[in-house]
């Protein structure tokens, strides 16, 4: 049988295969503490659900607008322009299944056969992969830990050929959790503008810092807004990640149109229940500042924790929910971050996902979005599993 080479070139997210299989070892009987998924351990807040449960009692359950209904795509514009300094109009906005698909339409709206897309690395695992399946070609940008796995405008600006197109900015980042600040983004801002690159700017964990304040490129300049493609969503900040509701925000009216086609032939809208929920979920504040507070004591506490074991260390990540481990100097292991998990796994029943996932080797990321005792039984194994 012939298959899509496109489709035979795609892999499985790294992160979803460590997890599954995770939960398939636990199902099996044994005993196993996975700190491989992207997703807050938290319940969706009672009024989210609450407004589904309304929503779904009042009928509200047929085909909408494929970019979103009004009222959502306003209370998104009141959000960007509150939380994040961004004016958008309604038709300058698109909500999609998730994040990831905000992503996929983006990536295939703008990238054409050959053209080349700038990711910092280490990098989300998913980022690569849809590029790559768009036609484009990933051109991965090295970070080094030393700078805290940030990429400066200079770092960018020595990979651009006459063939880059756009680059992908993450932050708080994943793996790492490391912010951007105001005036690193500056800089870049200026770069991309004086290059007229498309910024594909991820901020989904924006509403999880610890300690510094998050900024929005776009909210930088009329000029970097023209160019900037804003991307969030509801899975991370509010523990919406079943809900699947993500979105993408440009100026550019014809991009959003051009990704409302695709979408219009794909998935059509998202589910109109998450639609409503969104709505409430977006004017939030006390329940996600309850669980960005749990998340900053649990980062604290691994942190500490991890300082006093000998062999490993780890940047204290500004945002997020990772750990972002180095593990090159463990003996035995030369710093393979893929057997180095699955001997852990395979020892002592811990799921971490290898850094040469994410493009950096001689690392592993540990998610802390789990209970505080998991936390300390999860790092204690790890100690174990190192000293044997």
């Amino acid at each position: 049988m012939q298959y899509s080479k496109k489709i035979l070139g795609l892999h499985e997210s790294a992160t979803i295969a460590v997890d599954t299989l995770a939960k398939k070892l636990k199902a099996e009987g044994k005993d196993i503490l996975s700190f491989s998924a992207g997703e807050p351990d938290f319940d969706t807040p009672k009024p989210i659900k609450d407004e589904a449960v309304r929503a779904l009692n009042l009928g509200f359950t047929k085909y909408t607008p494929v970019a979103g209904i009004p009222e959502l795509l306003d209370a998104i514009r009141e959000k960007l322009k509150r939380d994040n300094g961004l004016e958008y109009e309604r038709d300058e906005i698109i909500v999609s299944n998730g994040a990831k698909q905000s992503l996929f339409n983006t990536f295939q709206a703008l990238i054409d056969d050959g053209d080349e897309v700038l990711i910092p690395s280490p990098y989300w695992v998913t980022y690569p992969e849809l590029v790559t399946y768009s036609g484009g070609k990933p051109v991965f940008v090295p970070t080094k830990q030393e700078y805290n796995f940030k990429a400066s405008a200079l770092d960018f600006e020595k990979h651009i050929t006459p063939k880059t197109k756009a680059l992908v900015l993450t932050s708080p980042n994943n793996p790492t959790g490391m912010v951007y600040d105001k005036e690193e983004l500056t800089e870049i801002a200026k770069m991309a503008v004086k290059h007229k690159l498309w910024v594909i700017s991820d901020e989904m964990y924006e509403k999880l810092v610890y300690g510094v304040k998050f900024h929005s490129i776009g909210s930088l300049g009329e000029d970097i807004l023209k160019q900037t493609v804003t991307i969030n969503g509801l899975s991370k900040s509010v523990a919406m990640t079943g809900w699947r509701m993500g979105y993408a925000a440009s100026k550019d009216k014809k991009l959003v149109k051009l990704m409302t086609n695709l979408q219009s032939q794909c998935t059509s809208n998202i589910n109109s229940i998450t639609q409503k929920a969104s709505i409430i979920a977006l004017s939030l504040t006390t329940e996600v500042e309850q669980m960005r507070e749990a998340f900053e004591a649990r980062r604290d506490e691994a942190c500490a924790i991890i300082k006093r074991i000998s062999g490993i260390s780890v940047v204290k990540p500004d945002g997020a929910f990772y750990l972002f481990i180095d593990i090159s100097k463990v003996k035995g292991f030369n710093g393979d971050s893929m057997e180095f998990c699955k001997e852990l796994l395979n020892q002592k029943g811990v799921a971490l996902v290898p850094g040469v996932a994410f493009g950096m080797d001689g690392f592993v990321r540990m998610s802390f979005a789990c209970s505080i005792e998991d936390i300390r039984e999860g790092i204690a194994r790890i100690e174990a599993f190192i000293k044997s």
